[in-house]
């Protein structure tokens, strides 16, 4: 039959697009399955892009995390990374739970503290952080982790004028990293703790604090053990104080499962992505949920044996952890309209869906990589025989703007009109980089919580009252 011939040959560019099925939280999978007119209706009357925020889920990873440091052993605090999501509820529900913030600007400090959460119970990192930013963290109490001896100075003078004591982790890099343009040199962090003598009117030297930029547990409990060392160092020299152990962020996510992760990172190429682009590197979506990285760190074997968290313990150290991502897990996803679909499956063996709305909504790209789970696509059409392998544009001018530069194996053609469902957005994703190019809106994020006994979801605009 004719058709067949065309389906035959018809180009294919030399692969068959991966699988990479997100995972799906059971709250998102019911709002999917049962609500899809409530989720139309929301992204026809707020605009396309839409992010769809969940802070009950939110609230889940919280539950989850605290459960594993305490499985562990371990007296830890958490500080929500606000920098991860800059959607006002997560902030409402940190607060509401005792959970604390870790904030990197005068506006986040502000975000906050507006959401209810107290000032001690915030941390303010950052390099070489301005005055405005020290005095207001000053004034309520935050606790500052400071990134140099001169900043140290800066922050000190400032709590003299309030005739205050400001609050103080030391960012320390790690033996691992001696070449980071952040944090104390084992040289500075020596001048800094004795400059924390020297300033104790004003400055009341907690620990220690790091940064990381990987995902692996075993150097992350390293560099914590160094930090206990410079507590314990700190207090010899005065610092009694010095009982805190800031790890940071880092605590993976898992998107996908780990077979189908595997199995993408051997077949994996330039064929798989409009133009042949080559990306090197990507997050780890099929790596190890964050409660087990938790686990896993504070159950590290240090001096001779003995688990991190026990020899925290045994010198009265508590841990502060600054989980962004990992307490977004499942907490967001983000809604596309479908604007035009370009089928050049005959000449190229893929389709263009164009999206309203751009790349900037989904911010991988900003780390020049890809976000590779598998978007969902919700149409009124059955499935097909064939997969519909498409690649997904956003609708700037910009030739680089594509949402998804692979190529997707839709379940059926998709249409205009159609909706597509990027899950899993709520960490880092929603709006890192998001822009007002072309004088667009920025895109709004919608409240969801699903309602008790069977009643309807309801919904507000994220910072409506």
């Amino acid at each position: 039959m004719l058709i067949s011939r065309q389906l035959l040959e018809r180009p294919t560019a030399g692969v068959r697009p991966l699988a990479l099925t997100a995972l799906r939280h059971p709250t998102v999978s019911r709002l999917l399955a049962d609500h899809r007119v409530l989720l139309a209706d929301l992204l026809d009357g707020l605009g396309s892009p839409l992010h769809i925020v969940l802070p009950e889920i939110f609230e889940e990873n919280v539950a989850a995390l605290r459960r594993a440091f305490a499985e562990a052993g371990a007296t830890a605090d958490l500080l929500f990374a606000k920098k991860a999501n800059k959607a006002d509820c997560y902030a409402t529900s940190a607060a509401a739970l005792g959970v604390g913030i870790d904030v990197a600007s005068t506006p986040e400090l502000v975000k906050a503290l507006a959401g209810g959460v107290p000032g001690h119970r915030i941390g303010v990192s950052g390099p070489e952080k301005d005055d405005t930013l020290h005095a207001l963290a000053v004034q309520h109490g935050c606790l500052v982790a400071v990134d140099s001896v001169s900043e140290l100075r800066r922050l000190a003078a400032t709590a003299r004028g309030a005739r205050r004591r400001a609050a103080v982790l030391l960012r320390t890099r790690t033996a691992g990293q001696p070449r980071s343009r952040f944090g104390l040199s084992a040289a500075e962090r020596a001048t800094a703790v004795g400059l924390c003598g020297e300033l104790r009117d004003h400055i009341g030297l907690l620990g220690f604090s790091f940064h990381l930029n990987g995902y692996s547990t075993a150097e992350r409990a390293t560099a914590a053990d160094e930090m206990i060392e410079h507590c314990l160092d700190a207090r010899r020299r005065g610092s009694l104080s010095a009982e805190v152990v800031d790890i940071g962020g880092g605590l993976p996510v898992r998107y996908v499962e780990p077979r189908l992760w595997d199995a993408f990172l051997e077949q994996n190429g330039p064929a798989h992505y409009h133009a042949g682009k080559d990306f090197k590197d990507f997050y780890p979506y099929g790596g190890q949920p964050a409660a087990q990285a938790v686990r896993e760190i504070m159950a590290h074997p240090v001096d001779g044996g003995e688990s991190l968290s026990a020899k925290a313990g045994r010198h009265g150290i508590r841990f502060l952890a600054e989980p962004g991502r990992a307490l977004l897990d499942q907490a967001g996803f983000t809604l596309y309209r479908v604007q035009q679909v370009d089928d050049r499956r005959d000449t190229d063996g893929y389709a263009i869906v164009t999206v309203a709305g751009s790349s900037f909504s989904l911010s991988e790209q900003w780390f020049n990589s890809d976000y590779l789970p598998d978007p969902l696509l919700l149409s009124a059409q059955p499935a097909a025989d064939e997969p519909f392998p498409a690649c997904v544009a956003g609708s700037t001018c910009l030739e680089s703007d594509l949402v998804t530069w692979r190529k997707i194996g839709f379940p059926r053609p998709v249409r205009r009109g159609d909706h597509l469902v990027y899950l899993n957005t709520a960490g880092y994703q929603m709006d890192s980089n998001e822009s007002p190019f072309h004088d667009a809106a920025l895109p709004l994020k919608a409240v969801l919580r699903l309602g008790d006994g069977g009643a309807p979801p309801r919904w507000r605009l994220d910072g409506a009252r």
